[in-house]
């Protein structure tokens, strides 16, 4: 680390450097990103794509007194390095080190937490409304990506932010945008002219002036007009105008002395403002810059090449699904795959190229996904909506209120159900089972393995009586090959995995073979476990159920997923109101958010490992075989 980026721990510090000297530190904090993503993976592109922004950002304000919002956050790791979190970034992503997004309880300097798109918008005029309701002086400063404008939100947001009139300011981070040469070069020179101070001086004294004429509102008009024709001919920013913002750009995003220059004349302008910047993700790495949807969030890689050092020892359950979605999309012309953004994270993408016409990416739109599935389905296609767990959340209302109350057949498949490891809270699955239980006509399936993910969706595709969740870890499959053919299994059902006269082990999905083995660590205390692969979790197998609660008195329940409303809880109710008397243990994410971390920990942690679930099975029964046989209630 050379002695410019070790002399920076604050902003404070940063300001005290010349403006000549920011390139320089741009470079050395790109080195270093580069260098702590290769070992610890990370969001790689977005982050090489935002430094100098970032940089000029905190050189122009005043932080953390200027508030700071990154929408989703995961491209703030040069906002970490520049606020006192330098000596530490080597832990980024790791247990007990940084987070990979912005985090409230890390740092003072993290004025808003987030993992999911859209947010920044509505947070960033939440503090900008407090500000001016308290009396406040500072600035407030939302950083968007070109993305996150897809959003439903986001558009809300803007909406809000123009109607408010309050200063603040959006920078809109385009990476994406095509825009020309030309475009740029006009574009630059007119925000250098609309955002210039004697420009605007002179601009509010005219106002001044034609409020002093006769038929001053048509006058005012007219020169608005000019303004307004200038940008609307050779500018694409426009629409913002219209929601009521002052639109400034688009401008190079790795200029920093363009940045700095910019930033500092449009801070004195009140009002909702927007300056848009053009960046390339990836910048500086080569292999960033030429492969930016690979290397946007990447696993541990070799620096070098650029190629990833992750060696995965079986099938990704990403992978299976995507191979049988375009193994059911080559028999069945009805199936259709939906995806919010995420084609790629979803396994979608053969699917998209085979059949381009049946396949529809909308953008960072999850709650219009689901309304949007739920008009095919209603229209006799079969839409299938790849989204990871914790994104559904954000269609909750709709899955309830346009699919579910319609009984329309929807099929969900939830990747990422349960902890996600390294991301963290804001990603981990951790809830999907505890609010889509409580809708009615939901069937939710959780397969144990490959073949059983291959099984399900099999099985969904013919079902037409209503919406099916199938829910999957952020995992690989526990055997190496899956084949495509189908294994037909009946609605409702489970399977006895294991059978044994002591201890019933309730198990869901991922847990399974976990269970499984805990069964085997419980053979050497001569404890015997019967293990049963409770696929679907709604609705439940009555009668494995019925045999299960009248042959053993406790029974354990282990599933991925948050205690709270889980299908723990769904057991035990289910027991109760049968009049069972069982005595039950529910094993499970607890009743609080888990932080970040590699998987595996995280289940050895939270006693989900199989070491953990014996322990925990060792503790209920407390000594030797308990089994007497539960007895309904008459």
């Amino acid at each position: 680390m050379s002695k410019l980026l070790q002399s920076v721990d604050t902003p404070g510090d940063l300001k005290k450097l010349k403006i000549e000297d920011l390139s320089v530190l741009a470079s050395e904090i790109r080195e270093l990103i580069i260098d702590v993503v290769s070992h610890n993976g990370g969001h790689l592109g977005p982050n090489l794509g935002a430094v100098e922004f970032t940089i000029a950002l905190h050189y122009v304000f005043n932080s953390p007194q200027d508030i700071m919002i990154y929408d989703v956050s995961h491209q703030s790791y040069t906002h970490k390095i520049l606020t006192g979190r330098r000596d530490r970034f080597h832990t980024i992503r790791t247990a007990g080190g940084l987070s990979g997004f912005a985090n409230r309880e890390e740092s003072e300097y993290d004025s808003f937490g987030a993992g999911h798109a859209c947010t920044a918008l509505s947070a960033a005029l939440g503090f900008a409304a407090a500000r001016d309701l308290k009396g406040e002086d500072n600035k407030v400063i939302a950083v968007v990506g070109d993305g996150s404008l897809t959003g439903g939100m986001a558009r809300e947001g803007l909406n809000h932010i123009g109607a408010s009139g309050r200063d603040m300011l959006v920078l809109l981070n385009d990476n994406k945008m095509s825009i020309s040469r030309n475009v740029g070069a006009i574009a630059k020179y007119l925000t250098d002219v609309l955002s210039d101070e004697p420009y605007n001086k002179l601009k509010n004294e005219i106002w001044k002036l034609t409020g002093l004429l006769p038929k001053y509102e048509t006058l005012r008009k007219a020169v608005a007009s000019v303004e307004e024709s200038l940008k609307g001919m050779m500018v694409p920013g426009m629409i913002f105008e219209k929601f009521g913002l002052r639109y400034f750009g688009p401008i190079d995003g790795h200029n920093i002395k363009l940045l700095v220059k910019t930033l500092s004349q449009i801070k004195k302008l009140p009002g909702p403002k927007i300056l848009h910047i053009l960046t390339v993700k990836g910048k500086g790495y080569k292999f960033a810059e030429e492969d930016t949807y690979r290397l946007h969030g990447v696993s541990k890689f070799d620096k070098l090449t650029g190629k990833s050092l992750s060696l995965r020892k079986s099938l990704p359950y990403t992978q299976v699904f995507g191979e049988v979605m375009t193994h059911l999309g080559g028999i069945d012309n009805r199936i259709c795959a939906i995806t919010a953004a995420m084609s790629s994270g979803t396994g979608l993408a053969e699917f998209a190229e085979k059949f381009p016409e049946r396949f529809f990416d909308v953008g960072i739109a999850e709650q219009h996904a689901v309304t949007f599935a739920g008009g095919l389905a209603a229209k006799g296609l079969k839409p299938f909506f790849a989204v990871y767990s914790s994104f559904l959340q954000r269609g909750f209302d709709q899955l309830l209120h346009d699919v579910a109350l319609q009984n329309l057949p929807v099929v969900f498949c939830l990747d990422r159900a349960g902890l996600v490891g390294d991301d963290g809270p804001t990603h981990h699955g951790a809830f999907d089972i505890s609010y889509l239980r409580a809708i009615p006509n939901v069937v939710i399936i959780a397969p144990k393995d490959g073949r059983e993910l291959r099984d399900s969706l099999f099985w969904a595709s013919s079902y037409d009586k209503g919406p099916v969740v199938i829910r999957y870890p952020r995992a690989s499959v526990p055997e190496e090959n899956v084949d495509l053919g189908s294994r037909p299994f009946k609605t409702g059902s489970w399977e006895i995995v294991r059978d044994g006269g002591d201890i019933a082990i309730l198990a869901v999905g991922s847990m399974v073979f976990n269970a499984w083995r805990a069964a085997d660590i419980l053979d050497k205390d001569r404890i015997n476990c019967r293990v049963v692969n409770c696929r679907f979790v709604s609705p439940m197998d009555e009668e494995v159920f019925e045999d299960t609660a009248g042959k053993f008195d406790n029974i354990v329940t282990v599933c991925e997923n948050s205690l709270r409303g889980g299908f723990g809880e769904g057991a035990v109710h289910w027991a109760s109101e049968r009049g069972y008397k069982n005595n039950f243990k529910t094993i499970g994410i607890p009743d609080k958010f888990i932080e970040h971390g590699n998987r595996d920990l995280l289940l050895r942690k939270l006693k989900l490992d199989p070491e953990g679930i014996a322990v925990s099975i060792l503790e209920m029964t407390q000594i030797g075989k308990t089994r007497t046989g539960a007895r309904k209630k008459n």
